[in-house]
């Protein structure tokens, strides 16, 4: 009976031993996966591969996207329910689009503050609505609104899919999701590097649709589960972000309604511009599926 007793004891104390071993590498894991020529280093993908390219300006080196719009043709798009999780929030009805461009990368620090920096690829955040609408404006363009936001991510279908690259699939190398507490790195302070997950890019060739920052849209229908309205004093944001820990929270329907003057660590914006004046694919490196 002691040597049970003893033997129940190793036991016990090797149970505890591997939980807290588990408990410190899931912690120490690195699950963010990143796009070629990225380092991985959790929470983060750095470097300046292509298509980023290096900039130059008061004395001081950096790393930016290019100025790259995708052209998003007239679409007529069919939206409801693309699954059951977005049952009572998505209310069925038909999109239409005239044709614009949007902007293929989210707005950047470096577009966003207007130099050079060290970290200038990373998706800029805590911008109010009415600072993302200045910033579009200045470039030429504005807000999207919801249906063209939608219209991006369908990429030329008639149906909305689950995500921006398609209906299955929400891993970590697709997109920045679950930095700051999981699944794909743990204590993520901000957003990632533009451009670092070309396996979710939409077939348009669009970059971090789903995930990174959420971003700011002109919102024109309302939420049937909360009943608020397109006048109802919030404003919304789309796509997800890097503190995104649910997958469901990546699919297209899915929508933050938050205060337009509030500012968000993992709110930003990319820009739309009226007409197509844009690339139809840029054609930027990608990895198999």
């Amino acid at each position: 009976m002691p040597g049970r007793s003893w033997m129940h004891i190793a036991l016990g104390a090797g149970i505890v031993i591997v939980s807290v071993l588990a408990v410190v590498l899931r912690k120490s894991d690195v699950h963010i996966e990143c796009g070629p020529g990225f380092l991985a280093k959790a929470p983060r993908c750095l470097g300046c591969p292509p298509p980023l390219v290096a900039r130059a300006g008061n004395g001081s080196s950096g790393c930016d996207a290019p100025d790259v719009r995708i052209a998003v043709p007239a679409t007529t798009l069919l939206l409801g329910p693309s699954d059951w999780e977005a049952e009572g929030r998505v209310a069925p009805r038909t999109v239409e689009v005239a044709a614009f461009a949007i902007d293929a990368f989210e707005a950047t620090v470096a577009k966003v503050e207007h130099r050079a920096s060290p970290d200038g690829a990373r998706a800029a955040a805590n911008l109010t609505r009415d600072e993302a609408a200045a910033y579009c404006a200045a470039r030429g363009g504005r807000l999207p609104t919801e249906d063209e936001w939608m219209a991006a991510a369908a990429a030329n279908a008639s149906t909305l899919r689950r995500y921006p690259w398609g209906d299955t699939g929400a891993v970590c190398r697709r997109a920045a999701w679950g930095l700051e507490r999981g699944p794909c790195a743990h204590g993520a302070l901000g957003p990632d590097t533009v451009g670092a997950h070309p396996d979710g890019d939409t077939p348009s060739g669009i970059h971090d649709l789903a995930g990174n920052v959420a971003e700011w849209v002109q919102p024109v229908m309302p939420t049937p589960a909360s009943g608020a309205s397109a006048n109802s004093g919030l404003a919304v944001a789309r796509g997800g972000s890097y503190r995104t820990a649910l997958a469901t929270e990546l699919r297209t329907w899915s929508r933050m309604e938050i205060p337009p003057g509030s500012r968000n660590p993992d709110v930003g914006v990319r820009c739309a511009y009226e007409g197509a004046s844009g690339e139809a694919n840029p054609g930027y490196p990608r990895r198999s599926p």
